[in-house]
């Protein structure tokens, strides 16, 4: 570490965003030597109208200019596609709904950023994340805290770090507001005060999703049934549809034949089950049926940033999708089955006293306790 009272050198991940422009601003406030990196993690359509990564480039080059720092462009595109996107194609194929902002983090921005970022001569590296580190004195370990913007947290896409990665690691807006990120943004001056927040997965940006999926996984159309087998359409791969999924299922306005008006029948429909060895999509009506509700989770290939798994039967509290609140749960360690290519491995089971909605193979469960991101897997199976 840096002798006394010397700055440290921090290179922050520029996106273009407000985000990470007010937390370059915040550190070199602070009295930090400050270096902008921007990272470009994807190029293979880059001349499409949706792909933003110019623009982005500009922005984040001019909020360098404006704040007064240096800024490095660095290409992890290849990285990106071994390490991120092929996983998230196979997973899509399998029948599952990754998360790839949550690998991005793990692999791309704490690992190959990092790995540049102290090849740099750089001590610790900061994002814009909504999240907060605090080292426990007692332990000695670092701990990962939700943001303090609750409607902002973005700690579940941050669950697979480890303990070097976060002692290293700098959060400056996990403390603030986004309001008071804009306002800062404003005030300082900052080209990109008013930009729109980025949404949607972190390669694609705004693309139709099927459109894109379609260029690289094969998909079988096949039926669309209900809970009783009625065959109500057809699907146009199974890969397409998410667990919950009401919005582009594709069978307009069928109703329950015969039912009385005013009754259920009116009611939507949402995606239950995708059933991959007889390739069906299988729907029901109503959110609150019953094979969208899941009291029960196994996930697999845990990581813990806390530095150590949650005890044998503790009682915490569970995220199993992003922006939905936190679910009492007890933890237990658990060997998951293998099937079919699939070998037997390590995971554990989360037990819900409340239902859970549509509990969605590939998306991460992710632990909390109280305030303190434990670490999480990625759901395999719920029931």
């Amino acid at each position: 570490m840096s002798h006394a009272g010397s700055k440290r050198r921090v290179v922050v991940g520029l996106s273009g965003g407000v985000d990470s422009a007010v937390s370059a601003w915040l550190l070199k406030q602070q009295g930090h030597e400050v270096v902008g990196l921007f990272m470009k993690n994807w190029e293979d359509d880059d001349d499409s109208e949706h792909c933003t990564s110019r623009q982005d480039w500009l922005d984040a080059a001019s909020v360098a200019d404006v704040i007064g720092i240096d800024i490095e462009h660095v290409n992890f595109a290849a990285d990106y596609r071994d390490r991120v996107f092929a996983d998230f194609l196979r997973e899509y194929a399998a029948g599952r709904t990754p998360n790839p902002d949550v690998l991005c983090n793990a692999e791309i921005k704490f690992k190959a950023f990092l790995d540049h970022a102290l090849a740099m001569g750089a001590e610790t590296i900061a994002t814009g994340h909504y999240a907060r580190v605090r080292l426990n004195p007692a332990s000695g370990r670092h701990e990962l805290l939700k943001g303090l913007d609750p409607l902002k947290d973005q700690s579940y896409f941050l669950h697979r770090l480890n303990q070097a990665q976060l002692a290293r690691t700098l959060f400056p807006v996990g403390e603030l507001p986004k309001t008071e990120v804009r306002r800062l943004a404003a005030e300082i001056g900052l080209p990109n005060a008013k930009k729109k927040d980025s949404t949607g997965i972190c390669f694609i940006g705004e693309r139709p999703f099927r459109d894109f999926l379609n260029r690289y996984l094969a998909n079988q159309p096949g039926p669309i049934v209900d809970d009783r087998g009625r065959r109500l359409g057809e699907h146009v791969g199974l890969s397409f549809y998410t667990l919950g999924q009401r919005k582009g299922i594709g069978i307009g306005g069928v109703k329950d034949k015969g039912a009385p008006r005013g009754g259920g029948d009116h009611e939507a429909w949402f995606v239950a089950r995708k059933d991959l060895a007889r390739n069906t999509l299988v729907i029901v009506q109503g959110h609150a049926h019953p094979w969208l509700q899941q009291h029960s989770l196994q996930a697999d290939a845990p990581s813990w940033v806390a530095g150590e798994p949650p005890a044998p039967g503790a009682r915490l509290a569970a995220k199993t999708r992003y922006r939905q609140a936190d679910a009492a749960c007890s933890f237990q360690p658990a060997t998951l089955p293998g099937a079919g290519e699939r070998p037997a491995r390590e995971g554990f089971a989360l037990t819900f006293p409340e239902a859970q909605w549509a509990v969605t193979p590939g998306q991460s469960a992710v632990l909390y306790d109280g305030e303190v991101c434990l670490g999480g897997g990625f759901i395999d199976a719920a029931a």
